[in-house]
């Protein structure tokens, strides 16, 4: 039984479903993999059930009806991954954009540098991404300073989506009041777990723009995130946030 467990949301992945699967049970450390499969129409389910039957005591799926956000499959994972009592939790992109090599750094940080949360930062050493025009790169970069300067927090990369939880964060947080769909979700975890009293750590990474399958990105995700952060900022306010166990 592995302590850890990747989690891989997926909607019209068949070209790279298959590849990142792979990709991340060849990592030295020994990981688990839970699929959110959003009712694919182009047969992502498919070939993940197939995989199973070659990886029967790693790879899960859960299959939901319909799109329902990136913030709600993920915490329907974490739901998951604290019911089956795994000790480090990973959110994790089906495209490439995210390195399965760099699963093991994250880990690291996690398990052995006594860091709640890790993330895989493309701005805590600079601009590290490749092959995004440059307007969205200036989008990003200057969305994650307007966030950091809204909310107060000392993270370069505050839209990240490449992350390690220790089990204990998720436990703590108050999941049912998460409220973000979109991007908006990995501000709000980020910031929650940063009020909570944990410790966050960025690690760097490069990442790279998907190759293969269209992007789920849309003016509506950022246009969330944009007006989402004072929103939480306000209400952040008006809330006890629950605390970090003393050791």
């Amino acid at each position: 039984m592995s302590s850890n467990l990747v989690i891989i949301p997926t909607y019209n992945e068949k070209e790279n479903i298959e590849n990142i699967i792979r990709a991340v049970f060849g990592q030295p450390l020994v990981f688990h993999i839970l699929v959110i499969e959003d009712g694919s129409p182009d047969g992502t389910a498919v070939i993940v059930k197939k995989l199973q039957i070659e990886f029967p005591d790693q790879l899960f799926i859960i299959e939901r009806k319909g799109k329902l956000g990136l913030g709600t499959a993920y915490i329907t994972g974490f739901h998951w991954a604290l019911e089956h009592n795994y000790e480090f939790i990973f959110e994790m992109d089906a495209d490439f954009s995210h390195n399965p090599n760099d699963l093991p750094k994250l880990y690291d940080a996690c398990a052995n540098q006594d860091v709640d949360v890790a993330i895989g930062s493309r701005y805590v050493n600079g601009v590290n991404v490749v092959n995004w025009p440059m307007g969205r790169v200036l989008m990003s970069y200057l969305a994650s300073k307007y966030v950091r300067f809204i909310l107060g927090v000392r993270i370069a990369d505050t839209t990240a989506g490449f992350k390690c939880y220790r089990k204990e964060v998720l436990e703590t947080i108050e999941l049912e009041k998460i409220r973000f769909k979109g991007y908006g979700f990995q501000i709000e975890m980020k910031f929650t777990a940063f009020e909570c009293g944990f410790i966050v750590k960025e690690v760097p990474i490069i990442f790279i723009n998907r190759e293969l399958g269209t992007s789920k990105m849309s003016s509506g995700i950022f246009g969330e995130a944009f007006l989402g952060v004072i929103k939480l900022k306000i209400n952040s306010c008006f809330r006890q946030f629950p605390q970090k166990k003393k050791k």
